[in-house]
Order: C-alpha cells, then sequence, then structure tokens
C-alpha cells in the first residue's frame, strides 16, 4: 500500500459493521496492546482504528475481551512484584503490621477497584443501551481525550512528585480509584486517568505509573470476564479464532508497552501523552467536522 493510498484509507470512512476478519482482529490487538497501559486510551483507539479504516465499532464485548491479552502480559511483567504484594500481606496480616507497605499497597488496589466495578455493572446492567450509542461516540472520545490531556498537563505543572512506591497509601487507592472510574467513558484512559490523579496527589511519575498497572489488573480482568460468555454468541461479530488471535497479538504489544512505559517514565515527564492526546481529539474533530469521520 502506498502513502497515498494509506492516506485516503484514512479518509473514507465506511459506517456498517463487518464481521472482523482474522488479520482485522489481529491489528486490533495490537493497537489494544500498545495502547491499553499507556495514558492515551486503548478503548478510544481500538474504536477509532476499525472506524478509520471502514471495519466499523468492533463493540463493547470484543473490546473488553481483547484486554484479556494485556492482563497476561501485565501478570508476567509484574510477576515478582505481586508474589511479593501477596506475601507481604501474609506476613502483615500475621504480624499484625497494618502499615506496612505491602499491605497500604494491597487494599490500595482494592478499594481503588470498587469504584469501576460498581459503575460498570451499572452500565453493563442499566444503562447498555445509552452507553453503546451516545459514550462511545467519536465526538465523546475526542472531547475526552482532549480533556484528560488538560489535566495531565495541569498534574504535570502543580504535582510534588516527591513520594515513591514505598509511600503509597490508603488515600492514593481511593482517589486513584475513583478517577479509574471516569474510564468507563472511551477516551478518559485508565492508565492516563489514574497517573494523573497519582501526580496530583504528590506521586512521582514511575510510581504514578507502576500503581496504576498493578490498580489494573483485577479491574481489566474483571472486565474481561464480564463480556467473555457474549463474545461467541450467534449473533457476534468475532468467531473464536479471531478472538483468540486478537488477544496473542494484545499479550504481546501490551508487554513490549509497559517495559517501555515504565523505562520512560524513570527519566522523561508525562508531556509526549499530553501533546499526543490534544492532537488525536483534534484529528477526530476534524475528520467529523469535515464530513470525512462519522460519529458513531
Amino acid at each position: 500500500m502506498t502513502l497515498l493510498q494509506s492516506f485516503l484509507s484514512v479518509l473514507l470512512v465506511v459506517d456498517e459493521s463487518q464481521p472482523l476478519s482474522l488479520m482485522q482482529a489481529i491489528v486490533i490487538g495490537i493497537v489494544q496492546g500498545m495502547t491499553e497501559f499507556l495514558p492515551i486510551s486503548s478503548t478510544a483507539h481500538i474504536k477509532m482504528v476499525p472506524v478509520v479504516f471502514g471495519w466499523g465499532d468492533p463493540g463493547v464485548t470484543f473490546t473488553a475481551v481483547v484486554q484479556l491479552g494485556s492482563i497476561v502480559a501485565i501478570v508476567g511483567y509484574f510477576w515478582s512484584d505481586i508474589w511479593q504484594l501477596l506475601t507481604g500481606v501474609k506476613v502483615a496480616i500475621a504480624e499484625k503490621d497494618w502499615q506496612a507497605p505491602d499491605f497500604r499497597v494491597a487494599v490500595g488496589i482494592v478499594i481503588g477497584t470498587i469504584p469501576i466495578v460498581v459503575l460498570g455493572l451499572l452500565v453493563k446492567f442499566g444503562l447498555r443501551d445509552a452507553y453503546e450509542t451516545f459514550a462511545r461516540s467519536s465526538l465523546v472520545i475526542a472531547i475526552t481525550s482532549i480533556g484528560l490531556a488538560i489535566f495531565l498537563g495541569w498534574a504535570e505543572v502543580v504535582g510534588s512528585r516527591q513520594r515513591g512506591y514505598d509511600k503509597v497509601s490508603q488515600r492514593d487507592g481511593i482517589g486513584m480509584g475513583l478517577a479509574q472510574a471516569l474510564a468507563l467513558i472511551p477516551g478518559v484512559s485508565r492508565s492516563g486517568s489514574t497517573m494523573t490523579a497519582g501526580l496530583f496527589m504528590g506521586l512521582n511519575r514511575e510510581t504514578a505509573a507502576r500503581f496504576s498497572l498493578l490498580m489494573g489488573i483485577p479491574a481489566i480482568l474483571l472486565s474481561g470476564l464480564a463480556e467473555l460468555n457474549e463474545l461467541f454468541e450467534p449473533q457476534g461479530t468475532v468467531g473464536m479464532t479471531a478472538a483468540i488471535a486478537g488477544v496473542v497479538a494484545s499479550a504481546i504489544s501490551s508487554y513490549v508497552a509497559v517495559y517501555w512505559l515504565i523505562r520512560f517514565l524513570k527519566d522523561h515527564t508525562t508531556w509526549i501523552f499530553v501533546f499526543y492526546r490534544i492532537g488525536f481529539g483534534l484529528a477526530i474533530l476534524w475528520g467529523i467536522l469535515s464530513g470525512r469521520l462519522s460519529n458513531i
């Protein structure tokens, strides 16, 4: 495909939803993995990329299930941290040391998971239609992408970044947990909202990212499992082979993304993500206003 053809494929959009092919599922899996743990919203990207290329919206179900690949990657990457956390919690409970760092982190993760689970269940069983038709629209994604970019940039400016991983508390879990719940709106970004909250609360960049990633494990896992039973229903648009391929692609690309992000934030700011989000949102708005992109 030539550069011109690639450019035209971005401008020409087909609204009709089509069953995802094996290659399309792999591409979406790669996009999911590369964006899940970066503060740029994986949901927005795996919604917009298929729409831009005329594949249609893959839907909430496939979006959630393909995230299971990201879970495999994040658990694999943080396995030693997770094992240490579990061991530390066991020791803290045995010794009744409620201020132990591992215990505080574990409690923070549990507390931080509650808001997104409650709101997620509300969306799934009470507001599913409204969510599908409004919250996942291209316009909402554009607005939230730019909005979160502004808050992330603000956090970079005012955040003290004085606290490391050993200083994470239950208060951080509450604050980042409430922020995480906002990620149910496509374009917000689960990692973006939690990292932003962490920076506002004084965590350094690497700690905010690490705690955000660990907090995401139960949230992403529960989201994927909640939709798994609907993926292979007769009316579904994704077959088992394509779904498995998407999950595998997501796992590989997620691991690469996490490896890069943790190392990047040791010595760099998050401004690159701020500028990317603004550009991404403006590009969508331009597409909608120019008629080249449907607000679906």
